[in-house]
């Protein structure tokens, strides 16, 4: 019987990791792929405090032996469903069932891809999907954002005061949602509207060296020469093996509040998985930090 046992290796669970380990409870991290998350993926992190600089890898990996040189247990098995018999809680995995005390789901949220073909080997070598995070990579270069949601929008007005020319491409004829950002866009003079488009293929073979676009309405194609690519398509959360055991929003997402208690006592949430509005990888972090912390609280609760 565990502790807590952490659904996910990714920077949420890894900090709540930390901090259940300090606090001396007997801890399981479950992770379905490999250490890190989305993080692992980030060509460079320039936003973290204490660095000025590092790669995703780095930074995912010194968290994950920092992890393991405190005797933390991580295993690598997906899991598949999760029980929840009051006294204790059943997690099932595809090899194992495991009964613990707590649980926290740190599983995040995958970036909605365009599905074209090159798009993951051009990841982190001019294709991203956080300009908050690499849009600084970009500094006086030629970009491009696809999407048409507010944070298509958010995002875009940010890298306007970086790059020196961002190209927005959307599939409809017009933009469905009332932004004040989207106004201020509009009045910039180094963006440019590609509108009822869509990317058909992106090309390079190191590095991002243009995208191919097609008109809907005449099917024409050009190619766009561009240093880099911003895909803001929104995320999918991965939350399938608890949905009927949490509640979540119409997306998704686990609702939790600032403490990271979802609606079943000794369930805990943290990280990307959570309804938020801002997705960093410092407030994954925070919530790693918060969510075992009221962990540790309930189990103090269950002895007395």
């Amino acid at each position: 019987m565990y502790d807590t046992i952490i659904i996910g290796a990714g920077p949420a669970g890894l900090t709540a990791a930390i901090y259940g380990k300090n606090a001396r409870k007997n801890i399981l991290v479950l992770e379905k792929e490999t250490y890190g998350g989305q993080i692992l993926k980030a060509d460079k992190i320039k936003n973290y405090p204490g660095f000025n600089e590092i790669s995703g890898y780095e930074f995912a990996t010194k968290l994950y032996n920092q992890v393991k040189e405190l005797g933390c247990e991580i295993n690598f098995e997906e899991v598949i469903e999760i029980k929840n018999n009051n006294e204790f809680k059943e997690i099932i995995t595809k090899k194992n069932t495991y009964k613990t005390k707590s649980i926290i789901i740190a599983t995040g949220a995958e970036n909605r891809k365009l599905g074209l073909p090159n798009e993951d080997e051009l990841l982190g070598k001019g294709i991203s999907y956080c300009a908050t995070c690499d849009g600084m990579l970009f500094k006086d270069k030629v970009v491009a954002i696809t999407g048409g949601g507010n944070t298509a929008i958010d995002d875009a007005l940010y890298l306007s005061n970086i790059v020196k020319k961002i190209y927005v491409i959307y599939r409809q004829k017009e933009f469905r949602i009332d932004s004040i950002n989207l106004d201020k866009l509009k009045n910039k003079d180094n963006v440019e509207f590609i509108l009822n488009s869509n990317i058909t293929m992106v090309n390079g073979n190191k590095i991002l060296e243009s995208v191919t676009v097609k008109e809907n309405d005449t099917n024409i194609e050009k190619v766009i020469n561009l240093d880099g690519l911003f895909i803001a398509i929104g995320h999918i959360p991965v939350s399938g093996m608890c949905k009927n055991i949490v509640q979540t929003d119409d997306k998704g997402y686990i609702i939790a509040g600032e403490e990271c208690k979802t609606n079943i006592d000794g369930i805990f949430v943290a990280g990307d998985i959570r309804v938020k509005g801002i997705r960093q990888l410092t407030t994954a972090c925070s919530d790693g930090t918060v969510a075992m912390l009221n962990a540790c609280k309930y189990l103090t609760q269950k002895k007395h």
